[in-house]
């Protein structure tokens, strides 16, 4: 690089050679060299210049940089065409403004993330509001024309979702059966009374445990796997492929689903009853040395028939929440194996909050009507 003044008191400062990289350490002392006297213009030549990169380009702009800021009027010209756009974009990205990020703020951000979730969450709701409105019209249709009804398939979600669930929710109402007569026992024999732990067993166990614990088994088991079967679908395409022939995936694979858990749910329940009811009476035989006989003719006398009905009523409510959010999640799924996974466990959150939900509001409205 070479500076000069001209004869009309104009400095000319040639760059010439290979402005890249390779080079930078030694055109960084020779631009900090160059200083002209006075106030005069400059005019930066590149004319001579053979290779330029952005390391280049960037030096030449904090050079103009430098001395417009010394006074100096300063004239990159000419600028060969091949070197014309990467020195234009290195001059637009050295005067666009530098975004400082904002040090975090804990409760502001804590303000964002909670309207933030309130927002997502009044948008699932709609979401999952409108995916009930067309499960409804597509049972409709199927109530106008049975035969579209998927009979095989309904018949295979009632063993997957029914039969094959008994061991695990007979052995874990048993022992809640046993847990809920040990610990009413041992508060009922302070003050005399055991023989009235039948009687907290009953209404306990057919009026809410029973039917609760279903419903959250059945929704980490059964609402589970409707996610990972149809998510499963939708990332091989296969949604789209039952789409493409014109049909219909909420009938064809929602529809049979909840179906499906809407009947294998309530016997479920009854089933959790029994089993709840005689786990408490085993309980009750050897603790409180209560027989079979006396159990029955207690639990005959404590509960009735609307008890019982109380608590099978919810079942398929329950029921059609968990297959709705189940294949609802499932159908959202993007294509990964990953969103697969993140949707399936989402769906049983959604699946036993909504369950626990809905039999709060069941209790409230029982306890309005007096039920």
């Amino acid at each position: 690089m070479t500076q000069a003044a001209d004869t009309d008191g104009a400095w000319r400062v040639a760059a010439g050679g290979r402005w890249d990289l390779e080079g930078a350490a030694r055109l960084v002392r020779t631009l900090d060299a160059v200083r002209p006297s006075g106030g005069a213009a400059v005019r930066v030549d590149l004319s001579g210049l053979e290779a330029l990169d952005t390391v280049g380009a960037m030096l030449l702009t904090r050079l103009a940089d430098r001395l417009k800021g010394l006074g100096h009027a300063v004239e990159v010209a000419p600028v060969r065409p091949e070197h014309a756009p990467l020195l234009e974009a290195v001059r637009a990205a050295a005067a666009a403004p530098v975004q400082v990020p904002e040090r975090p703020h804990p409760i502001r951000d804590m303000v964002e993330r909670t309207g933030r979730g309130t927002v997502g969450l009044m948008r699932e709701g709609l979401e999952l509001l409108a995916f009930l409105g067309e499960i409804t019209i597509a049972f409709g249709r199927i109530l106008r024309d049975p035969r579209r009804l998927r009979v095989r398939a309904v018949l295979s979600h009632i063993e997957q979702t029914g039969l094959n669930a008994l061991p695990i929710l007979g052995l874990l109402t048993f022992l809640i059966g046993v847990v809920l007569a040990f610990q009413g026992a041992d508060q009922l024999r302070r003050f005399g009374a055991e023989l009235f732990v039948v009687n907290l067993l009953g209404v306990s166990v057919l009026r809410e445990i029973g039917v609760l614990m279903t419903a959250i088994i059945v929704a980490g088991r059964s609402g589970s796997a409707f996610t990972a079967q149809i998510g499963t679908m939708k990332v091989n395409q296969e949604v789209d492929a039952i789409r493409t022939l014109g049909l219909d995936p909420v009938e064809l694979l929602v529809v049979p689903r909840a179906l499906a858990l809407m009947i294998t749910l309530p016997l479920l329940a009854f089933y959790a009853d029994i089993m709840g009811l005689f786990g408490g009476a085993v309980m009750s035989y050897v603790v409180l040395d209560i027989s079979f006989g006396q159990f029955l003719r207690q639990l005959h006398g404590a509960v009735g028939l609307g008890t019982f009905l109380v608590g099978l009523i919810k079942a398929p409510v329950f029921a059609l929440v968990i297959a709705m959010v189940g294949c609802y999640e499932g159908l959202k799924v993007s294509g990964s194996a990953e969103s697969v996974g993140a949707l399936t466990t989402k769906a049983v959150v959604e699946g036993i909050f909504l369950v626990i939900v809905l039999d709060a509001l069941f209790s409230v409205l029982f306890s309005y009507l007096g039920v």
